[in-house]
């Protein structure tokens, strides 16, 4: 323990000292937080419990689309298991939630003269799209990569067709969270483009860089002026394999059946769990994650994992004997995947009681090795007074601390917190089991997702100590 005081005071002390007059941290101080934050630490490596609460929630419950079945065991299982957890108060917060349901499995084919041994085309519907009305559609195909390339293309060349998005992830990018930004916008508009033209449909490339037969669903919208065109997302070889094939044969045609509908809204819940802040009790700390899930996996890493590290993060103070000095809230979003409903009930109910909330942070992007954190602030001396803590975090290699992205569930409290805080694992193997069938348990590591626990449960006792 002394050599590890040592190595963190070598390290980076001098970086802390540095802010102490803002933060009123003294070397003392630095010292007993370096106690406080191995114990959080330890108690996770040995004891943490949130790998078997994921192990039941993907293999009991498993996918859990917002308006499904699956869904409301989640909440029940949250709510039970918070429970057994000794927190001052755990509660449900209701809210209404789009009901989307995928139906009979997605059939494609190809009709072509000239190419033989045609493969399986592996898609899936992308969520919210509307079905083919109970029969195929079969059209010719156009390939795009950019809205440009579609704009130059005559009516004539686009009507009563499928147009194929095959803008691919640009890997030159080291963040594989940028390539994904620089490429989904063709899933979210690809029908409402497509539809504008008048094409029959829109096929998009799986948002992910890895080569493989899974399709990746997502959410997609619809604008109501204009016609509703089914959309599907193709894997990758799917994708390259079309590619080529147009090449091939320009002519041939693709069939498309899929079963999906959209449903009346339903009920549904936020799950949050509370401890009441020992000093500060009025100002409130939130670390969560979404409860809901694309319904092709088990939604492990998108989002059980945040989900099983928020409620993690509040046992590991009560376990450590750190009861937080600022009220702290675990809460489990529903419905972040298509419609950020749960986030955005949450703040409406905090506005209006007028509760004060210090920071938000939200862990959505995989249970894998921790990174850091980034901070969405309005004030550059917020993102800075966090940052400050960057030694205490060195050693555990959380410490990789600047401006970033929150989170989508905790947005909606933009001008309430005073910060948005996103958790950050390594993400370079993220994005090829996001929405697929592949985001299963078996994925997550035990050591790397109670990493990822104890680094959030660090933070949260550090902004409850001495705030922002």
């Amino acid at each position: 323990m002394r050599f590890l005081f040592r190595r963190l005071l070598l390290a980076g002390v001098g970086g802390l000292l540095t802010a102490s007059a803002a933060s009123a941290q003294t070397p003392a101080d630095f010292k007993t937080d370096s106690i406080n934050i191995r114990r959080i630490y330890d108690e996770a490596l040995l004891r943490g419990q949130s790998y078997e609460h994921l192990r039941y929630l993907c293999t009991r419950i498993g996918a859990r689309l917002s308006g499904s079945p699956q869904a409301e065991q989640a909440v029940q299982w949250g709510k039970q298991t918070m429970e057994t957890m000794g927190f001052d108060r755990v509660y449900l917060q209701e809210v209404m939630v789009p009901h989307w349901v995928r139906g009979k499995a997605e059939k494609a084919g190809i009709k072509s003269k000239k190419l033989k041994n045609v493969p399986k085309i592996n898609l899936c519907a992308l969520g919210g799209s509307v079905g083919t009305s109970g029969r195929p559609v079969q059209a010719g195909v156009v390939e795009v990569r950019s809205w440009d390339e579609l704009a130059r293309l005559s009516d004539a060349q686009v009507r009563g067709k499928f147009v194929f998005f095959n803008r691919p992830f640009d890997d030159k990018l080291i963040e594989p969270g940028a390539a994904y930004g620089g490429a989904v916008d063709q899933r979210g508009r690809g029908a409402i483009e497509a539809a504008k033209r008048g094409a029959v449909g829109a096929l998009v490339r799986s948002m992910t860089s890895s080569r493989d037969d899974f399709p990746h669903t997502g959410a997609m919208r619809y604008d109501e002026q204009v016609p509703k065109v089914p959309a599907a997302a193709l894997s990758t070889n799917a994708a390259d394999w079309l590619s080529q094939a147009l090449k091939t044969d320009p002519g041939l045609e693709f069939s498309l059946e899929m079963d999906c509908q959209t449903l009346p809204e339903v009920k549904s819940y936020n799950v949050i769990g509370e401890i009441k802040g020992s000093k500060r009790p009025d100002e409130i700390i939130v670390v969560g994650g979404h409860l809901d899930s694309w319904d092709l996996g088990q939604g492990a890493h998108d989002d059980g994992t945040g989900c099983v590290q928020s409620m993690e993060a509040l046992r590991l103070l009560l376990a450590s004997g750190l009861r937080p000095e600022r009220t702290v809230r675990a809460v489990l979003f529903m419905n972040e995947e298509n419609g950020v409903r749960g986030g955005q009930k949450y703040a409406e109910l905090a506005k209006a009681a007028g509760e004060k909330h210090l920071a938000a942070i939200e862990s959505d992007g995989g249970g894998f090795t921790p990174r850091g954190f980034g901070i969405e602030a309005k004030s550059a001396a917020t993102v800075a007074r966090v940052q400050q803590w960057a030694p205490l975090l060195r050693p555990y290699h959380s410490d990789k601390i600047g401006p970033g992205h929150g989170g989508t569930d905790i947005g909606p409290l933009r001008d309430q917190a005073t910060a948005l805080i996103g958790y950050d694992g390594d993400s370079q193997r993220y994005f090829d089991l996001h929405h697929t069938a592949a985001d299963t348990f078996d994925k997550v590591h035990r050591r790397e997702l109670e990493l990822g626990g104890a680094s959030m449960a660090a933070l949260v006792y550090l902004l409850s100590k001495y705030g922002l």
